[in-house]
């Protein structure tokens, strides 16, 4: 993995209202470094950190659409069809993007998310009419329907610039199991398949990003040798179980920062504040 040495940072982090035990911990991070962490008001606006420069953000996206432009903070994501761009052999599985309407109408099960927000749960439906409904989901909503497998073992990556900057195993079989990256007996093969995959296809990504990967399982066997892209997700909106948390930062700060300080090539992946408003 890239250096473990904190990055000095001058500004502040503003945190969503809502407590985390990962907000917890990048506050610690950020405050050891010299900066100011400021939790934002329930009400939804940026407080006392109307105005100032140099503001990052970590926190939900409905919340953030509420302050990120009096915090004038970019908020990098992966595009919804990255995972969906990728060959079998990255995958392990089809996936396809739809919207909610076409989705309805699966007549088999499938793994069934929304790509970029949480406004209904990502889940295996046994079909299309078991989704839910409501009046806050559109029918045009985009939506990624996968194949069912069976991951034996799941990791987050958070990564700066092509490169892993830190990573936590954070479950087994489904089931919460949070543990370092570091030293672990998969962290070998782990950082081999992301460095092919970042060579590969890492271009496709935001600067600063998380990524999971997992090692897929057979009900007759347990796991087996192939590791595949479990999804993308925006490093600001993440949990970082195992991770470590100065590490983690490097890659949140740099997701969630200024719009003065955006790199050109992340001007692609800025989130369109409109667009936020959906995950209400």
């Amino acid at each position: 993995m890239a250096s473990s040495a904190i990055v000095t940072r001058h500004g502040f982090l503003a945190l969503a209202p809502q407590y985390t035990t990962t907000s917890e911990l990048l506050s610690t991070s950020a405050q050891r470094r010299g900066m100011d962490v400021e939790v934002l008001p329930a009400h939804g606006g940026a407080g006392t950190a109307m105005g100032r420069r140099g503001g990052h953000y970590y926190g939900g996206p409905a919340f953030a659409a509420r302050v990120v432009d009096a915090l004038d903070v970019a908020l990098l994501q992966p595009s919804d069809d990255w995972l969906a761009t990728l060959p079998f052999e990255y995958t392990g599985r089809r996936i396809a993007m739809a919207t909610l309407g076409e989705a309805r109408r699966l007549s088999r099960p499938a793994f069934v998310k929304p790509p970029s927000d949480k406004s209904f749960p990502a889940a295996v439906y046994a079909s299309g009419r078991c989704l839910p409904t409501g009046p806050g989901l559109s029918l045009n909503a985009p939506v990624q329907i996968s194949d069912v497998v069976t991951w034996a073992a799941e990791f987050r990556l958070y990564l700066l610039d092509g490169e892993v900057r830190a990573g936590s195993q954070y479950a087994t079989f489904g089931c919460l199991d949070a543990e370092r990256l570091d030293g672990h007996r998969y962290e070998d093969p782990v950082l081999k398949f992301a460095d092919d995959l970042l060579a590969t296809y890492g271009g496709g990504l935001p600067s600063a990003v998380v990524v999971d990967i997992g090692l897929l399982a057979t009900p007759e066997h347990g796991a087996t040798d192939q590791w595949a892209v479990v999804e993308a997700n925006m490093a600001w909106f993440s949990n970082c179980y195992a991770a470590d948390p100065d590490r983690v930062l490097d890659v949140v700060l740099r997701s969630a920062g200024p719009r003065e300080q955006m790199a050109e090539r992340d001007r692609r992946f800025c989130r369109i504040i409109e667009d936020a408003h959906l995950a209400r």
